[in-house]
C-alpha cells in the first residue's frame, strides 16, 4: 500500500501545483483583458480563479489529512497571453490538460480502491467533483470564445 499511496500523493501534488498555477494565471490574465466587453470576461476569469483556489484546498486536504503526505508548495508552469482570444485559448488548453490528468488520478483511485478502505469514497468524490468543475470551465471558455 505504501507504493500506491506514495504514487497517489505525488499525483495529487502535481494536481495541486497545476491548480496553484492556474489560479495565478487566471488572476494575471484578468488584469490584461481590455475593451468594451472586458468586464464580464474579467469577472469570469476571477471567478474561475476562485474555483481553482478551492481545488487547491481540496488537494491539500486529500494529501495531508487523508493520505498523511506533505502538500507541495511548488507551482506548475504558467503560460502568458496578451490579447483576450489568446488568454481564453491558453486557459482552455490548461483546463483540458488538467481534466486529462485528473482522469488518470481518478482511475488510479478506482483501480486501487481496496488500498484505501477508509479514504476511498472521499478521494473518489473529491477528484470527480474537481473534474466536473474543470469541465464546466471548458464549457464557459468555449462560450466566451464563441464556439
Amino acid at each position: 500500500m505504501a507504493d500506491i499511496k506514495t504514487e497517489l500523493i505525488g499525483m495529487l501534488n502535481k494536481g495541486l501545483e497545476l491548480e496553484h498555477a492556474a489560479r495565478i494565471q487566471y488572476l494575471a490574465h484578468a488584469e490584461l483583458v481590455k475593451g468594451i466587453e472586458a468586464e464580464p470576461i474579467i469577472a469570469r476569469l476571477r471567478e474561475i480563479a476562485g474555483d481553482e483556489a478551492k481545488h487547491e484546498g481540496i488537494f491539500r486536504n486529500l494529501i495531508g489529512d487523508y493520505l498523511f503526505g506533505e502538500p507541495s508548495m511548488g507551482l506548475a508552469a504558467t503560460h502568458r497571453a496578451a490579447e483576450t482570444p489568446g488568454i481564453l485559448e491558453v486557459n482552455l488548453k490548461g483546463e483540458k490538460d488538467a481534466i486529462d490528468f485528473y482522469k488518470i488520478i481518478y482511475q488510479k483511485v478506482i483501480d486501487n480502491k481496496k488500498s484505501f478502505p477508509y479514504e476511498f469514497e472521499t478521494l473518489e468524490h473529491e477528484i470527480r467533483h474537481i473534474i466536473i468543475d474543470e469541465q464546466s470551465h471548458v464549457a464557459e471558455l468555449l462560450l466566451l470564445l464563441g464556439r
